[in-house]
């Protein structure tokens, strides 16, 4: 699995103009479940995204996580982290799970985390949604449970 982890100040995700999940201070996590990724690489994904440690300490410095700081999560799915690039000018998606994986894994990982203890919020699984943030930093990490070519 894939996902883009942004620290944010505030994030927030509107489906049809309503608001359907948001967090203040937190992680904004980006979710792409792969081809052949299952509920061990969402468990793992979840893992690292809880114990990655890139909020400030007393002394500034990212030497905290969010389980550390108690933030919250806001968790869109988005398998345009899929992306091929490599030719082309149109990017390919054919290495992302197919859409019934992509929704369980997705679920699935966003389940991990709020099993951990972190407050978890989500968008709305292969909708059109607007999504607004204010990254704190900024700081954006790119995650990945697997070497890919």
């Amino acid at each position: 699995m894939r996902a883009l982890v942004q620290r944010v100040s505030d994030a927030s995700v509107e489906v049809d103009g309503a608001v359907i999940g948001e967090t203040g201070p937190g992680l904004l996590v980006l979710v792409c479940a792969m081809g052949g990724d299952d509920e061990s690489a969402a468990d793992r994904l979840a893992l690292r995204v809880a114990k990655l440690r890139i909020f400030r300490d007393d002394q500034g410095r990212m030497n905290r996580s969010l389980l550390d700081v108690g933030g919250g999560t806001l968790v869109i799915s988005q398998f345009t982290l899929a992306a091929d690039t490599r030719t082309g000018n149109r990017p390919g998606f054919s290495s992302a799970a197919a859409p019934d994986d992509g929704r369980r894994l997705y679920e699935h990982f966003a389940a991990s985390l709020a099993a951990q203890g972190i407050p978890v919020q989500t968008g709305s699984f292969g909708a059109d949604m607007k999504v607004r943030l204010t990254n704190d930093g900024p700081v954006t990490i790119w995650l990945d449970t697997a070497d890919r070519a």
